[in-house]
């Protein structure tokens, strides 16, 4: 290997042999041969560190630049922490690690490698385990593991043996400069197909409804796959953008209230001071997911009963039928809970209505000389809003 992996830490070695057995398979490829192996979690946090990328002076004026991984990202940690105690989580994809030849050995009989802090040509460690491994892809989801607290995680690890730190570190550009986010959209989506009830099935149903549903003012508006539909030529907000707008009116933590309901367990309600925060949020825990729809139903109306032509405007210099205008009346829904008095989160049809109107807005006002495009013109938007009296 052209450096050591383990230049990376000073801990001295352990004080006795430690060796490690895992079922593995082993594939060839261009690059080489890799081994695919089942690891328990806390084996899997045993051995490995993170090799950070970082500069060190070495001297005046001269720096050197060391390790190939990102810094650990504490919101993410901190997130995965949470998401590895949920009823069903899951790595399916493979973390990847890079262990030097010495000690690593392959049985091609039992399909076993072995693991050792003491290498081929020795009787006596020489690394403490926990520097075995490298990690090349996966620091987060093992240091979210660290706070697993059931009975087993068992995750599939890609080993390359004996690759020199230029190939890792190509693996590592590699496999993030390749990455591609999935949609969205199609992400929630997918919620459609889910057996189990959720705030994110539930706003997905809800898009369906009033995107399906032929007298709703958001009629073949929404795109369900986050881009537009043969056949639909209007189609200015993503489902990704309505479903978050809502849900944001359903629950402070979606993820949890998920893991929740698929522990069978009951979601609290929101409280008298939480409505205007939460105003969807006993509809749901009530399972009346139909009065939220009728709710939207009627908001969007009476905002397409208000102005009428720019609502029907397509032309993109026009911003009330677009995100940043949608983003900016839902948002604002929360203000009208707090005008209106209400206890229950549903604001009724005619305060809505009698509302619009005192709004100082006319159709020709929605464009974006006046509400600038992206987030400066939603707010401006909003303010406009909150103003009405």
């Amino acid at each position: 290997m052209a450096r050591s992996q383990l230049e990376v830490s000073h801990i001295p070695a352990d004080r006795d042999p430690i060796t490690l057995e895992f079922s593995c398979l082993k594939a060839s490829q261009p690059i080489g041969d890799l081994y695919i192996a089942s690891i328990p979690h806390n084996h899997l946090i045993d051995i490995t560190h993170f090799d950070v990328r970082r500069v060190i002076q070495e001297h005046r004026d001269v720096e050197r630049y060391l390790g190939i991984q990102r810094p650990l990202v504490n919101r993410r940690v901190t997130a995965l922490e949470q998401y590895v105690n949920f009823y069903d989580a899951s790595f399916p994809t493979a973390i990847i690690i890079a262990v030097e030849e010495q000690f690593a050995t392959y049985d091609e009989e039992k399909k076993t490698i072995r693991l050792s802090n003491v290498p081929k040509d020795s009787d006596v460690p020489t690394i403490p385990i926990r520097n075995i491994a490298r990690v090349l892809d996966g620091q987060h989801r093992i240091a979210g593991l660290r706070r697993f607290e059931g009975e087993a995680f068992d995750m599939p690890v890609t080993i390359f043996v004996g690759a020199d730190i230029a190939d890792q570190a190509h693996i590592f550009a590699t496999v993030n400069l390749e990455q591609n986010k999935v949609n969205k959209s199609l992400a929630y989506d997918l919620y459609e197909l889910a057996t189990s009830r959720s705030p994110q099935k539930t706003c997905h149903n809800i898009a369906v409804v009033l995107d399906q549903d032929e007298a709703s003012p958001l009629y073949r508006r929404i795109k369900r796959l986050g881009v537009a539909t043969e056949g639909k030529n209007f189609q200015p907000l993503s489902q990704a953008t309505f479903v978050e707008s809502v849900m944001r009116y359903i629950s402070k933590d979606p993820k949890a209230d998920r893991n929740k309901l698929l522990r069978h367990k009951r979601l609290e309600g929101a409280s008298k001071d939480e409505v205007s925060k939460l105003p969807f949020r006993n509809l749901f825990v009530e399972e009346r997911d139909v009065e939220i729809v009728a709710v939207l139903f009627n908001y969007f109306s009476s905002i397409k009963e208000r102005w009428p032509i720019a609502w029907s405007n397509q032309y993109r210099g026009n911003m009330l039928n677009r995100t940043n205008g949608f983003r900016a009346f839902m948002r604002f829904y929360s203000h009208l809970c707090t005008v209106s008095e209400t206890d229950t989160g549903v604001v009724p049809k005619a305060f809505m209505t009698e509302f619009m109107k005192k709004v100082p807005l006319k159709d020709t006002d929605f464009n974006i000389e006046t509400f600038k495009p992206g987030s400066s013109g939603e707010s401006s938007l909003l303010s406009v809003l909150r103003d009405t009296r």
